[in-house]
């Protein structure tokens, strides 16, 4: 009995359930007399669409002509019911509808087949021909595809366990980005005979998945995320899912890591990092920090995402951000207007509002200042005037200067407020924070700093990257805890910390944003930081003028002092903004439990308690 010959577009699948029937028929005719090498090479030239899938896989992994058809067979065996019990029932009395590698090498032994070159062939070592764990001889033992590969060749994207599938993310890019994002994807397509990396920079998480998602796009590949140690595990599945690999590491200052083997896998790999670190690729690689867009492309993504082009151009000079960011904001303000278009008052709540990855690093403090409530003699005025024009004026401060002053210029903004504790310069944060719009946020010193080597320059890098992200006012709050002097070497402890400080006068200086560092003495910070500054501030002791004023402001009108008794209490009582306000405080809870307005007799008990906090006396006070 002869086997009628397929069609040269006659399916694999169908091929090997050809070769079973015959098989089951006992036919005497030689598998020779089948020609089946001369098939399989009819169909690798020219695969049914259905096939197309099984076809470049089998090309990219080696495969031979007997493992491409076991690689058929189990693939018929788990889409076709009916071929799955004849399986079954070619395998009785041992065997199961998975086929035995007895069962492979007796149908397609005409071509080399064997159990010897079958578990230690291509198809096995990548991970595509699966040997089952029946405690059994080899040739007893079963033969499978993984279920994810197998949806995969059906053109199904089945993700395994640890892959995520990445999904649309609605942030704009602007021409400049997308023609760069265009360009990677035609290196990385270049390499066809051996896989490369391309690690991709940026402080937004969601401008990093988006950049991948684009790359993906143009790759014609489905971007997907893993750990990577799951790249080699998953090698087999990403090629015939014709998924384009994205590995998320967040690497501190210094640390270094190597990516794992690829294994059997042959094709590109993006690689998203923050700003600091260093990826070992062990390919070809190419790397690329997604640049801040200028203030008209800004503009552009702004209107883009739903601003007028007045209130984008607004949005575009008053805050610095990245696409991932504009996006996030966007959102954020839509959700707030409850509307598809939202407008300038929307952002700036928004703004003020809304949360960033940098909530979980440091705390946001919000209070709306007028200028009249900073009680600062002229000069520190003058000098708040100067830094509020430098952080306005910061994105294009060195248009139309010099070549020397542009290419070393910074848009980040540097100060130094220094003074007493209470005078005033958490106040001064909360002025410019309300007069720029943006948020400001104080850093818990106590969650930076760490026993451990490297871990403090870890933990400020993630700070300063996410707050370069969100475009904040950060507030470093008795800053010479973390930015102290350095010391004479007499040991390693001394060495680490010169090490530590050095870090972070680099990376204060590389700072793209906004960061003021509060000290209560200056003389505590190391000397190098005065160069890395744009401005120090003097917040000095107020005098007794300042005084009045502030006793004046912090009692309002809830209070029946007289002119003479503020008078009095400011000539004779010598302390800082932020103690009169500890002293009003108390003297508010006494009258109110008396129920009438404060006092001089209430402030006067309060008194004596502020100074015995500070372990003196209360002055007399003369009225």
């Amino acid at each position: 009995m002869n086997m009628e010959r397929p069609a040269t577009r006659a399916g694999l699948r169908q091929l090997a359930m050809q070769v079973l029937e015959h098989h089951c028929a006992a036919a005497q005719v030689s598998w020779d007399d089948l020609e089946l090498g001369e098939r399989v090479a009819a169909w690798r030239g020219d695969p049914p669409g259905d096939e197309v899938r099984l076809a470049r896989l089998s090309e990219r992994l080696g495969l031979t002509d007997g493992e491409l058809l076991v690689a058929a067979l189990c693939l018929s065996s788990d889409w076709d019911p009916h071929f799955a019990r004849q399986v079954a029932r070619a395998q009785e009395p041992i065997g199961s509808s998975r086929p035995l590698v007895g069962l492979a090498c007796a149908l397609f032994g005409s071509l080399g087949l064997t159990p010897a070159t079958l578990a230690g062939g291509n198809g096995a070592r990548s991970g595509l021909l699966v040997l089952g764990d029946e405690p059994m001889a080899l040739p007893e033992r079963s033969l499978s595809i993984g279920l994810a590969v197998a949806a995969a060749l059906a053109g199904e994207l089945f993700p395994p366990a640890g892959v995520t599938t990445l999904a649309a993310q609605a942030v704009e890019f602007t021409a400049t980005q997308l023609e760069r994002m265009a360009t990677e994807a035609e290196w990385l397509a270049a390499s066809v005979s051996a896989p490369n990396a391309f690690v991709l920079r940026t402080p937004s998480r969601r401008e990093a998945l988006a950049s991948a998602k684009q790359i993906g796009e143009n790759l014609g590949l489905a971007p997907v995320v893993l750990a990577p140690e799951d790249l080699a595990r998953h090698a087999v599945w990403l090629m015939a899912a014709d998924a384009l690999p994205c590995v998320e590491l967040a690497l501190g200052p210094g640390e270094a890591r190597r990516l794992p083997a690829l294994g059997a896998y042959d094709g590109p790999v993006v690689c998203l990092l923050g700003l600091e670190g260093l990826i070992e690729c062990g390919i070809p690689q190419r790397e690329w920090t997604v640049p801040l867009p200028d203030e008209g492309e800004r503009a552009s993504l702004w209107h883009a995402a739903g601003l007028a082009e007045d209130a984008a151009a607004l949005a575009a000079r008053s805050y610095r951000q990245g696409a991932g960011r504009i996006a996030e904001l966007a959102e954020q303000a839509r959700n707030l207007g409850r509307v598809e278009g939202f407008g300038w008052e929307c952002l700036s709540e928004a703004v003020r509002r809304g949360r960033s990855m940098l909530d979980g690093m440091a705390h946001k403090i919000h209070a709306t200042i007028l200028r009249d409530e900073l009680v600062l003699p002229p000069d520190a005025l003058a000098d708040l005037d100067m830094l509020l024009g430098r952080i306005v004026n910061r994105g294009n401060l060195a248009d139309g200067l010099g070549a020397a002053t542009r290419t070393r210029y910074g848009a980040g903004v540097r100060a130094l407020f220094a003074g007493d504790p209470g005078t005033g310069k958490t106040l001064a944060a909360h002025w410019l924070s309300t007069q720029t719009g943006l948020p400001l946020y104080r850093v818990d010193l106590a969650a930076m700093t760490s026993k451990w080597i490297g871990e403090t320059e870890k933990n400020l890098s993630a700070v300063l990257d996410a707050a370069q992200h969100s475009d904040v006012i950060l507030l470093f709050d008795e800053a010479d805890a973390l930015f102290g002097k350095r010391t004479d070497v007499n040991d390693a402890h001394d060495r680490h910390a010169n090490a530590q400080t050095n870090y972070l006068l680099q990376r204060i200086e590389d700072f793209d944003g906004v960061v003021i560092l509060a000290t209560n003495v200056r003389d505590n910070m190391d000397a190098a930081f005065a160069r890395r500054l744009d401005l120090i501030l003097q917040f000095p002791m107020p005098d007794s003028a300042a005084r009045f004023a502030l006793w004046r402001g912090h009692l309002g009108h809830g209070h029946r002092l007289n002119e003479n008794e503020l008078g009095a209490l400011a000539v004779s009582v010598e302390l800082t903004g932020g103690h009169i306000r500890n002293v009003v405080l108390a003297a508010a809870v006494r009258a109110r439990l008396a129920g009438r307005p404060i006092g001089l007799a209430d402030v006067l008990e309060a008194l004596e308690d502020e100074y015995g906090k500070l372990g003196r006396t209360a002055p007399t006070v003369a009225t």
